[in-house]
């Protein structure tokens, strides 16, 4: 835990316990999420704050008696911290996005407009670009969101990645956003395993009337989702050291710096967006392994490169 974490506890532990008065210990560290001992520890931190002077009179007060004795929380001399943490503009701005792309793949929510009405007229920011999520249509995320409350199983037809159509029968159980895309989270009872699935590339929903039981809640969507897809494939790029900035800026599994050239290992879903990278990186870019990976990135230099000579 780092000082700046205590810090936010602390401005908002003291409005909490204004509100609260003579609140008890656990319950309260249990609200913050820590420990007692933590929560005693940011109390003992937070008698040495106060007002600038430091004489007796500026420092918050807080009665150890009473807590060392029936574990009570009691605090004065704070008035000046009455109320929460206001949201500065840029933190406003990043809730009031994350709010805007929610309700992008979820459709309309009465809570989430009126907390992006309320954001929105607190930053006065109404024009705000508008997020742009890869969601699917919105009769696919409505027909999914069905299924999933009913627990039933659905096909649908899949083109995944490499562009090769299937239609999975599965129970959908999670509707998520991850980088701008819409993804569903759904149990194969074929496979006997979860799926993932985008849904820009989900159509054609066919909901029956089977109910199925989910053999518990589906994996975090964490920083590992990605190697544990079946649509991801491993590929090496070498690029020169000029290039080698893409590793900061794109998720990677291993930088090997060698006295000539960088090799970079990662996981590829999407060959449009590798496609993308290859033509960025541009002379950047010595080889890719495997060279298959390579050839739709060719093709489109080549086919920009007729039409340039063509005029």
């Amino acid at each position: 835990m780092t000082s700046a974490d205590q810090v936010s506890r602390l401005l908002a532990l003291v409005p909490y316990l204004q509100l609260h008065p003579d609140a008890e210990l656990e319950a309260t560290a249990a609200t913050f999420g820590v420990s007692a001992k933590q929560l005693l520890s940011d109390l003992k931190v937070l008698w040495y704050c106060g007002l600038p002077g430091g004489l007796p009179g500026d420092l918050i007060e807080i009665d150890f008696d009473a807590l060392d004795e029936r574990g009570r929380i009691r605090l004065s001399n704070a008035d000046y911290l009455s109320r929460p943490m206001r949201f500065t503009p840029d933190e406003a701005l990043s809730l009031l996005v994350a709010l805007r792309a929610v309700r992008e793949l979820a459709g309309a929510e009465a809570g989430v407009d009126s907390a992006v009405a309320k954001l929105e007229r607190a930053t006065g920011a109404p024009a705000l670009p508008r997020v742009a999520v890869a969601g699917g249509e919105e009769a696919v995320r409505g027909q999914l969101a069905q299924a999933i409350q009913a627990a039933v199983l659905v096909g649908f037809d899949y083109v995944d990645a490499g562009l090769e159509p299937s239609t999975p029968v599965v129970v959908p159980a999670r509707l998520m956003v991850r980088d701008g895309y819409g993804y569903l989270q759904a149990w194969s009872p074929e496979r006997a395993d979860w799926r993932t699935y985008r849904l820009d590339r989900i159509a054609n929903i066919q909901p029956t009337s089977t109910t199925y039981v989910l053999p518990g809640e589906p994996p975090e969507f964490g920083a590992g989702w990605l190697e544990a897809s079946g649509d991801a494939q491993p590929v090496q790029l070498t690029v020169t050291h000029e290039a080698a900035w893409i590793a900061e800026y794109i998720p990677v599994q291993q930088v090997r710096r060698l006295a000539d050239h960088v090799e970079i290992d990662l996981l590829v879903a999407d060959p449009a967006w590798l496609r993308s990278l290859i033509l960025r990186l541009g002379d950047g870019l010595l080889s890719v392994q495997p060279e298959a990976a390579a050839e739709s990135a060719r093709k489109a230099a080549r086919e920009a490169l007729d039409a340039y000579r063509a005029g």
